[in-house]
């Protein structure tokens, strides 16, 4: 099976360097020619349009990072959806709006092909060993045809249900993420104007109730003062936004998701769009003067768990 890559950012390469890692064939695609470069000495492919790509391959991925991007290398001159033929699939692995989903399957399914979103959520850390967790949505049939591909690019695979329902969920875990890394931000920063050691503030967060997958991987690069998670403000906004506005179609009367919106926009404004996300923290530290900072933490996580065969998690009915 031959496959097209679309996207070689943080988590885009890092997925792209599994498939090339356990030997698949692969093309890839991205508008820096460094980065193309770097995974063609690798051993992918180079290909000098979205169609081109689409012409050489029998799957396309696509991560990206926004629904716009996405639909420009699908729709847009030179885009791959005007050459698809009959039986090619496209695995759309960006964090996008379910509602652009709808409308893009379709578009698929009329040229004869399969459509699977499959957004990823745990980190560039865990998307590097492919240990990454995906939600996959479209038939089933179509998910048991991709689920060999999820499985090596991802160690937890689910299947979500119809077309929308990744995406759906996979804002909403960016949400809950995001909750944690403001509250995780005032914590901290509380805890180190009283005095308290941050190295024995992390431990006790770390084996008590507060702790958390964001705990155990953000606060470390806090900590470390790097604050480097290969995740950017403006990324965190989109991503908060896209939960916002669903909550906000079905008529939820959320607090938290347009406060956290807020102060992501706002962050955006003071320390710049392109800012990693944990630096949200700096809105505490900087007004009472402090910095956050503890000792021997990682500048960047490192995925520890040995790469493993993936597969599917099914939940309990």
């Amino acid at each position: 099976m031959k496959i097209g890559f679309i996207g070689l950012g943080n988590v885009g390469g890092k997925l792209a360097g599994s498939l090339i890692r356990n030997g698949h064939d692969v093309t890839v695609r991205d508008l820096n020619p460094e980065l193309v470069a770097e995974y063609v000495a690798r051993g992918a492919k180079e290909a000098v349009s979205p169609a081109a790509l689409g012409e050489a391959v029998d799957v396309i991925i696509t991560c990206l990072p926004s629904p716009a991007a996405s639909a420009a290398v699908a729709e847009g001159e030179d885009g791959f959806l005007a050459v698809m033929r009959p039986g090619q699939v496209w695995m759309e692995m960006s964090t996008t709006d379910y509602a652009e989903v709808l409308r893009l399957g379709p578009l698929v399914e009329a040229r004869g092909g399969l459509f699977m979103e499959c957004p990823v959520s745990g980190g560039c850390h865990r998307a590097d060993t492919g240990n990454i967790s995906i939600f996959a949505a479209g038939p089933r049939e179509g998910f048991e045809r991709v689920l060999p591909v999820l499985t090596t690019l991802g160690r937890r695979v689910l299947h979500t249900g119809d077309w929308g329902t990744a995406s759906q969920l996979k804002v909403m875990t960016n949400f809950l993420c995001t909750a944690h890394l403001v509250a995780l931000a005032e914590a901290l920063t509380v805890c180190k104007a009283v005095g308290l050691d941050m190295n024995t503030t992390y431990e006790a967060i770390r084996i008590s109730s507060g702790n958390s997958f964001v705990h155990e991987t953000e606060s470390q690069v806090i900590l470390n003062g790097s604050r480097d998670i290969n995740f950017t403000m403006d990324l965190v906004s989109k991503d908060v936004g896209l939960f916002d506005k669903i909550a906000q179609e079905t008529g939820v009367p959320v607090e938290m998701s347009p406060l956290i919106v807020r102060l992501f926009k706002e962050g955006e404004a003071a320390f710049g769009p392109r800012e990693f996300s944990p630096n949200i923290i700096r809105r505490y530290e900087e007004p009472v003067g402090i910095k956050v900072l503890g000792t021997g933490f990682p500048d960047q996580m490192v995925d520890d768990e040995p790469e493993e065969q993936g597969y599917e998690v099914v939940p309990r009915r």
